[in-house]
């Protein structure tokens, strides 16, 4: 079976091999963007991010720093063992829409309870994501939602045909 060879990061870089399990909550000031059908839908300088080992992070911005109109709930649902039960919605812009493409924590475990109601976003359905200016890419494979920027490196988690996952 494949193992993963963990890259090694240089000055200004981390390692997801180097992020916890469990995973780590953590406040951030990075400039966060996310723009769907030419609008931005997100702006903020308080999000939060998830570490955790193999995984690039997931950003969690504040709901008041997202237009909210364009955010509708969906019925869909799954469950973290770190985080508890995921609540999520469909993006509409004008005439273009992205199904369960953003998820939140209603009512998160207690350690990840800074993050109750806090959005995080699927990079490969939005037109791009940005963390300080730099356009983000999707955590590959599509399922667990991280964003790759120059500053993190891998292998990633998600990567088809991987080391079984």
């Amino acid at each position: 079976m494949f193992r993963p060879q963990r890259i090694e990061p240089v000055p200004g870089q981390e390692s997801v091999w180097d992020y916890p399990r469990p995973p780590r909550l953590e406040d951030t000031d990075k400039h966060i963007q996310i723009i769907f059908n030419g609008v931005t839908i997100a702006d903020t300088h308080r999000a939060k991010r998830v570490l955790e080992t193999s995984h690039p992070p997931n950003y969690y911005i504040p709901p008041e720093d997202i237009k909210m109109e364009h955010l509708l709930l969906t019925p869909q649902s799954s469950f973290c063992e770190w985080k508890g039960g995921a609540s999520y919605y469909t993006i509409r812009v004008g005439d273009k829409e992205a199904q369960n493409a953003g998820w939140f924590y209603p009512d998160p475990t207690p350690a990840f309870a800074s993050i109750k109601d806090f959005v995080a976003f699927y990079a490969h359905v939005m037109d791009a994501c940005y963390v300080n200016g730099e356009k983000v890419q999707p955590q590959p494979g599509n399922f667990y939602g991280g964003w790759i920027t120059s500053d993190i490196v891998g292998p990633f988690k998600g990567i088809p045909g991987s080391w079984g996952w």
